[in-house]
C-alpha cells in the first residue's frame, strides 16, 4: 500500500470486508484505519446505496456482470459524521494469495468540481452572449415574416370596420372580409409555432433507469461540490424502487436544477439542510422531492412560478423552472412545491413507471 498516494485507496475482499485503508482514504473519510478495517466498505456509502453494494458484489462474482469494475463513475461518499461528497471512483480486481480481492482508487472532486465551476460559468458566459447574438437574429427574422400576416389582419378589419360604419360602399361581403383575416391570424400563429418546434427539438433517448443512481450521479455532479461542507444534505430514497423509462439527462438536468436552486435559497443562512427524497406515488408513478429550509416562496411569485422569466433570483434568468416543468410534463409527470411548516420549500415531481402513450420522440 502506497503511503504517499495522493488517491484514497481502499482494497476488500469478496464479502465487502476492507483489508486496508490507506492514509489518504483516512484524511478523505475522516476514519482511521482500525474504525474500517474488518468491517463492510459500504459504511463509507450514503445509507441507500449500502443496501445495494452487497448485491452488487455477488451479482459480479455469479454472473461477471461489471458495473463499476473496470470502469469508474463520479458518485457520492460519506464522511464520518455524516457528510456526503462526490468522489470518483475506479476500482480494479486481483488476487492475493489465491483470494480475491478488489483494489478501489477514490478521488475527491469538492475541490475539483470548485476549479471546473469557475471555468463552466465562463462558459456559460461566453455561450449566453452567443445564444443572445443568435436570438437576435431569430427575433429579427421572426419580427419580419410575422410583420406581413399581422399588417394584412389590421387592414381587414379595418375594412370590416368602415363597412360596420356604412363608410363603404359595394364590396365583398363582410364574412369575406373576416375570413380572410382569420387566414392571416393563422398564418402567424403557424410561423411562431414553426419557430417554437425548431428551438424546442431534441432528439430523446429514453431507457429504463434506476432513480436512485440518477439522483447520486445528479448530486455528486452537479451539487455537493458546490455546497461542500456547509451544507447537511440527507438522502431519503425508498429502496427497491421500480425502474423509470426516462431521459436520463433531462431528468438529472430537472433535478440538478432544483437542488441548485435549494442550496441557493439558504444562500444566506448559517444552518442549512437539504433533503432529496423518493418514493412510490400510486401504483405507476415515482415521487421525488427536494427540500430545503429556506426563507421559502413569495407569494407574489408563487403562482406564476413555473413560468417563463419568472425568478426569485437578482441575477436570475427565470426559465429554469420552466424547463423542469416542460421536461417532466413531457415525461408524462407534473411538478409542483409546497412550503415546509419549519420554513422552507419542498419541491416536487413525479414520472410514470412507463412511458407514457402521448409521450413523443422529439419536442
Amino acid at each position: 500500500m502506497d503511503e504517499t498516494s495522493f488517491d484514497a485507496i481502499i482494497t476488500i475482499n469478496a464479502k465487502g470486508l476492507v483489508q486496508s485503508f490507506n492514509p489518504a482514504a483516512e484524511r478523505l473519510f475522516g476514519y482511521s484505519e482500525g474504525e474500517v478495517v474488518g468491517r463492510n466498505v459500504k459504511m463509507l456509502m450514503p445509507t441507500h446505496f449500502r443496501t445495494e453494494h452487497d448485491k452488487y458484489i455477488a451479482n459480479y462474482l455469479q454472473t461477471g456482470e461489471k458495473r463499476i469494475i473496470g470502469i469508474g463513475r463520479v458518485v457520492t461518499g460519506e464522511k464520518k459524521g455524516g457528510a456526503i461528497f462526490p468522489i470518483e471512483l475506479s476500482v480494479g480486481e486481483s488476487r492475493i494469495d489465491g483470494a480475491q480481492v478488489f483494489v478501489g482508487f477514490i478521488r475527491d472532486l469538492t475541490e475539483i468540481q470548485s476549479e471546473q465551476r469557475r471555468v463552466q460559468e465562463l462558459q456559460r458566459e461566453l455561450f449566453h452572449v452567443s445564444r443572445l447574438g443568435e436570438m437576435g437574429q431569430v427575433v429579427s427574422g421572426l419580427a419580419h415574416e410575422v410583420n406581413q400576416p399581422l399588417a394584412a389582419i389590421m387592414n381587414y378589419l379595418q375594412v370590416a370596420r368602415n363597412m360596420v360604419d356604412g363608410k363603404q360602399g359595394e364590396i365583398a361581403p363582410i364574412g369575406d372580409v373576416l375570413e380572410k383575416a382569420t387566414a392571416q391570424t393563422k398564418r402567424a400563429a403557424d410561423i411562431v409555432k414553426r419557430l417554437r418546434a425548431f428551438i424546442d427539438r431534441r432528439e430523446t433517448e429514453r431507457r429504463q433507469e434506476n432513480l436512485a443512481t440518477l439522483i447520486d450521479e445528479a448530486l455528486a455532479l452537479g451539487i455537493v461540490g458546490q455546497v461542500g461542507q456547509a451544507t447537511h444534505v440527507r438522502l431519503q430514497l425508498t429502496a427497491g424502487l421500480p425502474r423509470v423509462n426516462v431521459d436520463r439527462v433531462q431528468i438529472q438536468q430537472v433535478i440538478v436544477n432544483l437542488l441548485r436552486n435549494a442550496v441557493d435559497a439558504m444562500e444566506h443562512q448559517k444552518n442549512r439542510e437539504l433533503t432529496i427524497s423518493s418514493a412510490m406515488d400510486g401504483a405507476d408513478l415515482v415521487h421525488v422531492s427536494v427540500s430545503d429550509i429556506g426563507p421559502g416562496i413569495s407569494p407574489e411569485i408563487a403562482d406564476k412560478l413555473f413560468g417563463a422569466f419568472v425568478t426569485t433570483k437578482e441575477e436570475g434568468m427565470g426559465v429554469g423552472l420552466s424547463i423542469c416543468k416542460a421536461i417532466v410534463e413531457n415525461h408524462g409527470g407534473r411538478i409542483w412545491f409546497t412550503p415546509n411548516d419549519g420554513g422552507g420549500t419542498t419541491f416536487h415531481f413525479t414520472i410514470p413507471i412507463e412511458e407514457p402513450a402521448t409521450a413523443t420522440a422529439a419536442r
